[in-house]
């Protein structure tokens, strides 16, 4: 009997030990500091904030904001990405019909590649992702339209968004939008 018990608080004492997990960045030793012949270590933690909700509604919203962002976040990223190839590519081409065919054929093959991922997005996943896309190139999403677009293109497609309740000169302001900035930084998605 007494075998089986410090058998059974044995086990445990392991668990609970080993099933304590650190994160390699969340704690870092900055110095040591030797005071009355004992030694202090000096840490420096991540930045983290307590958030209490008022309601079980203003948790449930922020917790779909978090998913909402952890889905767009990656489409606004490549978004940036591929308009700046775009535009490096732009740049070495001299003529205006090759630039137009250039902007053809990425548009085309973005479209054949992202159509069916971005028609799954929900409205709100679909605003969300205007806003990050004005985060990652500092253009709304009017913006790059009207410049590889025209006017007319620019037009259809505000109206177009108008229709689900969005806008497409939707800016992003980290003031404004502080809860998104802290998931992007918080959840190391930049």
């Amino acid at each position: 009997m007494r075998n089986t018990i410090l058998t059974v608080l044995l086990s445990f004492i392991s668990v609970a030990v080993f099933s304590q997990t650190k994160s390699a960045d969340s704690a870092v030793v900055m110095r040591k500091v030797y005071m009355d012949g004992d030694t202090f270590y000096v840490y420096t933690f991540d930045e983290f904030i307590l958030k209490e909700f008022d309601s079980k509604g203003e948790k449930e919203a922020y917790l779909k904001l978090v998913r909402n962002v952890k889905k767009v976040m990656p489409y606004a990223k490549l978004a940036a990405f591929r308009l700046q190839m775009m535009e490096d590519n732009l740049n070495q081409l001299t003529s205006k019909r090759a630039k137009k065919k250039y902007i053809k054929a990425t548009e085309d093959a973005i479209k054949d590649e992202f159509i069916s991922q971005l028609k799954k997005l929900t409205k709100s996943q679909g605003k969300l992702l205007i806003k990050l896309i004005h985060r990652e190139t500092g253009n709304t999403t009017y913006e790059i339209l009207k410049k590889y677009r025209g006017s007319s293109s620019t037009m259809f497609y505000g109206l177009w968004a108008k229709m689900y309740n969005a806008d497409i000169d939707t800016k992003f302001d980290p003031i404004e939008d502080y809860q998104i900035e802290y998931i992007i930084k918080n959840n190391k998605l930049e």
